[in-house]
């Protein structure tokens, strides 16, 4: 089924009132990001910068002072007080989502949580609970879910453009071993979490959701793949350890049991083309970077260019992800169709399938 990335979301009767948990580099993108939608005539009804909180006050206000947020929190817990806060974006390390995520729901805030969504598909459960108990919205804040290029490819896939897909290679990796967080065991880090989550979920927005079973047998869920059938038969994975014990780059290869098969590649030492290629019988699709496609290059069969689809202009691309949670919210749900706890969970099982086959275990697990 298409995604809904590109349809209309309904607008707020009021915009939300977004604060940042945490002032790191990602937060800094959103924090730009809601500047930019509160000036745009067509996001500034959805929302607006409102807080930042992060453990060290002084931080927190410059912060504050640099992207124009009204209030500036030097605890988490002064957040969680302020009656004024609809929407935490939480922009943490990965180590920290899941009690984090349940303490802003349990203050009654909605959340938008970044990816990877938590540790483990455990975590991930208690956390969706908890946004079932109370009542509050949670959406994982994987951007590419949101954004219209999901749509267009998989219309290009659906329309028979390529003929019948048979294979799908996607590909992410920056060289990042200098940042603490990610090479760090204690909060999660490895290459998997940070950025092979995005070629996974490109092979599933791609050729449609797919599960497998934790010890190797298909297991349906209620996301499969309708049209399809589609499941996952066979996964085979291998990576190679950094210094600290995480994943420094890997490959995971799914075999689907109707004969499609998709392999993905990412890495914290090295830099790739980011490329996402879906190869059909009468051609294949070249995605330019699957972190955030710029383009999608259309070739036939004598590898001849047929057609390059551009993207819609983008603020940077976050906006799509806060339209959905703010329409979301108006509309009284607590998930976002773009991104529902299904998938959320299907993939979290899938990254723990994967470390599982590894043998790699974080301190918290």
């Amino acid at each position: 089924m298409p995604s809904t990335a590109t349809m209309p979301h309904t607008a707020p009767e009021h915009p939300v009132n977004v604060a940042i948990l945490g002032a790191g580099r990602i937060a800094q993108k959103m924090a730009t990001t809601l500047n930019l939608m509160a000036q745009d005539p067509t996001y500034r009804a959805y929302a607006r910068p409102y807080a930042i909180a992060s453990r060290d006050k002084t931080r927190a206000e410059e912060f504050a002072e640099q992207y124009g947020i009204p209030v500036a929190y030097g605890s988490y817990a002064q957040m969680l007080d302020d009656p004024h806060v609809d929407l935490v974006y939480i922009a943490t390390p990965h180590s920290l989502h899941a009690e984090q995520a349940i303490a802003c729901m349990e203050a009654g805030k909605h959340v938008l949580v970044e990816k990877a969504f938590t540790v483990n598909a455990e975590q991930a459960r208690r956390v969706i609970d908890t946004s079932r108990r109370t009542g509050t919205l949670c959406a994982e804040a994987i951007w590419t879910r949101y954004m219209p290029s999901r749509a267009l490819i998989r219309g290009l896939v659906e329309d028979g453009t390529i003929g019948d897909v048979c294979a799908i290679s996607a590909n992410l990796s920056y060289p990042t071993t200098h940042k603490q967080r990610i090479v760090d065991p204690k909060l999660a880090g490895g290459a998997l979490l940070d950025v092979g989550v995005y070629p996974l979920n490109f092979i599933d927005m791609a050729i449609g959701p797919a599960d497998t079973g934790t010890d190797g047998d298909t297991t349906a869920t209620a996301g499969n793949d309708a049209a399809h059938g589609r499941r996952i038969a066979r996964l085979e994975t291998a990576m190679t350890p950094y210094t600290t014990g995480v994943d420094a780059q890997s490959t995971t290869t799914l075999f689907y049991d109707d004969g499609v098969m998709a392999v993905s590649t990412c890495s914290l030492l090295a830099v790739s083309d980011r490329d996402g290629a879906i190869w059909g019988t009468d051609g294949y699709l070249m995605c330019r970077n699957v972190n955030n496609v710029e383009r999608i290059d259309v070739y036939g069969k004598d590898h001849a260019l047929i057609r390059s689809i551009p993207v819609p202009k983008q603020l940077t691309g976050y906006e799509y992800e806060v339209a959905a949670c703010a329409s979301a919210i108006a509309s009284g749900s607590i998930e976002c169709p773009d991104m529902p706890h299904a998938d959320t969970l299907r993939m979290m099982r899938l990254l723990d399938q994967i470390r599982d086959r590894w043998g790699l275990r974080y301190p918290c697990e």
